[in-house]
């Protein structure tokens, strides 16, 4: 089922047979894309989204000296882009991160859901409106927190995401990006998140090596960076949850 993951431990469970079956429906082609490609540049007409099955992506802008400040991670499960449906064109471009396989829905497809399909039309609606509760957490992060409260709070939400798809065990998880990755998503230089990343090892809080993640002390960590997961709208997600 290539859907599988959209909407895990956020409401996948309220989708029926027949919500599954035509969001099955909607997919016209898998598709294998390397590393470090740009998938949507911005402005570019729109016509098709894509669900992502593995690997991470990002949304991100250049200011005008060509410095780039990534907006969005994403993670399986993740619709990047399906606000363009709506849209037809993005303000911003997309990439891949790493190699990944994505699931690419047409908008005609969209469209038949849209017409035939309300209730699952609310679903795709409910991922969207995801999106911008997670750049409002995003807008608070960057505004309000300190560099290592930024870097705690960034590694938390990849705990919570990853665990509702998954992909943690033990408090371990892959996020196979650079530090200077990283370093754009958190506004602060690569220098300056290398010294983060350093105190928040020996605080015996987390480790980040070579893109293998381990919180080791998932409270304090999201004390830190004054961390509650309620945007994420899980199903019930708690840090106990979470840290298993």
């Amino acid at each position: 089922m290539l859907t599988g993951l959209f909407l895990k431990e956020r409401g996948r469970d309220t989708m029926t047979a027949e919500d599954v079956a035509v969001l099955e429906d909607s997919i016209d082609e898998v598709r294998s894309i390397p590393a470090r490609t740009i998938v949507i540049r911005r402005d570019e007409r729109v016509r098709y989204s894509s669900l992502l099955l593995e690997g991470v992506m990002c949304r991100y802008m250049d200011d005008r000296q060509g410095n780039r400040q990534i907006v969005a991670f994403h993670v399986p499960g993740d619709f990047v882009d399906l606000h363009g449906f709506a849209m037809r064109h993005l303000d911003h471009d997309v990439a891949t991160l790493t190699p990944v396989r994505v699931a690419l829905a047409g908008h005609d497809g969209l469209e038949r859901i849209v017409a035939g399909y309300p209730r699952l039309t609310r679903l795709l609606w409910f991922s969207t409106l995801l999106d911008a509760a997670m750049h409002r957490e995003w807008v608070f992060r960057l505004g309000r927190l300190e560099a290592d409260g930024r870097v705690a709070h960034l590694f938390c939400e990849l705990h919570a995401r990853l665990t509702m798809v998954d992909l943690v065990r033990d408090g371990k998880f892959r996020f196979p990006v650079t530090q200077i990755d990283l370093a754009e998503a958190v506004g602060i230089t690569p220098v300056h998140l290398n010294r983060v990343l350093r105190s928040l090892r020996e605080r015996g809080l987390m480790t980040f090596r070579s893109g293998d993640v381990h919180i080791q002390d998932l409270e304090a960590l999201a004390t830190l960076a004054d961390f509650d997961p309620g945007y994420l709208y899980g199903g019930g997600p708690t840090l106990d949850r979470m840290s298993r």
